[in-house]
């Protein structure tokens, strides 16, 4: 199991980046870099880039509708290049909220984008021929009687590092997993329960799997979070720093209806809860709606407690086809980020 974490952008940027150059060498094998509303990823990504040697650098992730589909080809194959190949590609929607007010384009067709985006992501890496997509969203070269007419066909200048830079999907809901599941060589699921990922997630998982091409490696899955081990009801105590952004997400991120988030505790069986949380987040009772994140549920994802404990729970996301660890340690006492990373890359071995 590969073990991965976000970046932390507490003590700015640079100081972020040097603490993953240090972190690869105690066992970080992936960083993911966030993209909002706030730096672009792939900027901090080529910072990263030359600033590491080995670790994995992801982006955590890319939303589709702020590039066009051969731009982010053309990045994430950059940064593979700055990064001799380390380049992990991640995709997702993010929110109507975000798109439609940040960006001010339509939040629209997200699964049947996604896949556009990603085949010709490909069709650009593998560098056979010339560009030409004629899909449903997106057209490479524009059609007769749109623009100017002088489109033609091109193919990428430089030569990309890799054929193949994997791609991950961030998905939440059943057609989104599977689709996913589908055609991306990576899942990023939020809030992944070990325990209920079959009853929530099998059958999207399934069937996106029939349908997965054989050219395509097993599915990869990243999922975790907040990690303290200890023995102390102190380091137990820790979880409820998780509270603040489980509310965030549950409550906030999206409008009724529209949360994707909040409609998959939902299926996780936390109906009451996730309407009572999103009720008062969006009414600006941040701290109420925390406080209404269910003990159990807040317990499940994340990993605090003893090392034995700790341990349990890592097997139990390796069983449920975790392959990449996603932690936010946080030191008690003597330890540092440092031993943490260290210390989890030695349970889950």
């Amino acid at each position: 199991m590969q073990i991965t974490m976000p970046l932390s952008y507490a003590g700015g940027f640079k100081a972020a980046a040097q603490q993953v150059a240090e972190l690869e060498n105690n066992g970080l094998d992936l960083v993911w870099v966030a993209e909002a509303y706030g730096f672009d990823a792939p900027s901090l990504m080529g910072f990263l880039a030359a600033n590491t040697e080995r670790v994995q650098i992801a982006a955590g992730i890319l939303p589709i509708y702020t590039r066009t589909p051969t731009l982010i080809a053309m990045t994430a194959a950059g940064v593979d290049a700055l990064s001799d190949g380390r380049c992990q590609l991640g995709l997702g929607a993010s929110g109507p909220q975000v798109i439609e007010g940040w960006h001010g384009v339509p939040y629209d067709a997200p699964l049947g984008r996604t896949r556009e985006i990603i085949e010709v992501c490909r069709e650009v890496w593998a560098r056979k021929s010339k560009l030409e997509h004629e899909g449903r969203y997106y057209t490479m070269p524009l059609p007769e009687g749109q623009g100017t007419g002088l489109g033609k066909p091109l193919k990428i200048i430089a030569h990309p590092v890799r054929e193949r830079i994997p791609v991950w999907v961030a998905s939440l809901g059943p057609k989104n997993v599977a689709m996913t599941a589908e055609v991306a060589d990576g899942w990023l699921p939020l809030f992944f329960l070990p325990e209920k990922v079959k009853d929530v997630w099998g059958a999207d998982l399934d069937a996106g799997r029939a349908k997965r091409s054989a050219d395509l490696d097993t599915l990869q899955i990243a999922a975790g979070g907040l990690l303290a081990i200890g023995d102390g009801d102190d380091v137990k105590e820790l979880r409820n720093l998780a509270r603040p952004m489980a509310a965030l997400y549950i409550g906030g991120m999206g409008a009724k209806g529209r949360n994707f988030y909040n409609a998959l505790v939902r299926r996780y069986g936390y109906e009451q809860e996730a309407e009572e949380i999103q009720d008062l987040y969006l009414a600006g009772k941040k701290d109420e709606a925390a406080a209404k994140v269910p003990e159990d549920l807040l317990e499940a994802i994340t990993l605090c407690g003893p090392e034995g404990y700790v341990a349990d729970r890592i097997a139990a996301y390796g069983e449920a086809g975790v392959t990449h660890l996603q932690i936010t340690p946080v030191p008690t006492g003597e330890q540092s980020v440092t031993s943490l990373v260290s210390k989890v890359k030695e349970l889950s071995s």
